[in-house]
C-alpha cells in the first residue's frame, strides 16, 4: 500500500496540473492530507462510492499520462546517472571533480 502511495504522490507531482480541479482536490485530499474516504465524502456530501470511483479515476488518468509522456520514468533513470556519475567524481583528482560535479549540479537544477 505505501509503494501505491508513494507512486500516486510521485505522479500527481508531474502531472497535477493535467487533471480536473475535482481530481486534484480529491488526490490532495487522501494521499496529501491523509482524509479517509468517509471524510472526504462528509466534506462533499457526498457517498463514499462517488468518492472511491472518482479517486479511482484520478489515479488511472495519472497512469495514463506516466504511459504516454514518462516524465517519472525518465525522471527516475536521470536519478539514477546523476548518481553514478557524482560516484564517479569521487575517483577523480579534485581538479576535474570539481568541474564534473559542476556539471552534474546545472544537470539536477534543469526541472
Amino acid at each position: 500500500m505505501l509503494e501505491k502511495v508513494l507512486r500516486v504522490n510521485a505522479l500527481y507531482d508531474f502531472y497535477q496540473l493535467l487533471l480536473t480541479p475535482k481530481q486534484q482536490e480529491y488526490l490532495n485530499l487522501y494521499y496529501l492530507n491523509d482524509f479517509s474516504l468517509g471524510e472526504i465524502a462528509e466534506r462533499k456530501q457526498v457517498t463514499r462510492q462517488a468518492v472511491y470511483d472518482n479517486l479511482k479515476r484520478a489515479e488511472n488518468a495519472l497512469e495514463a499520462f506516466e504511459e504516454k509522456l514518462g516524465l517519472f520514468r525518465k525522471y527516475e533513470v536521470r536519478l539514477s546517472v546523476v548518481s553514478k556519475m557524482r560516484e564517479l567524481a569521487g575517483h577523480l583528482n579534485s581538479e576535474e571533480s570539481q568541474k564534473l560535479d559542476s556539471f552534474i549540479d546545472e544537470l539536477e537544477n534543469l526541472d
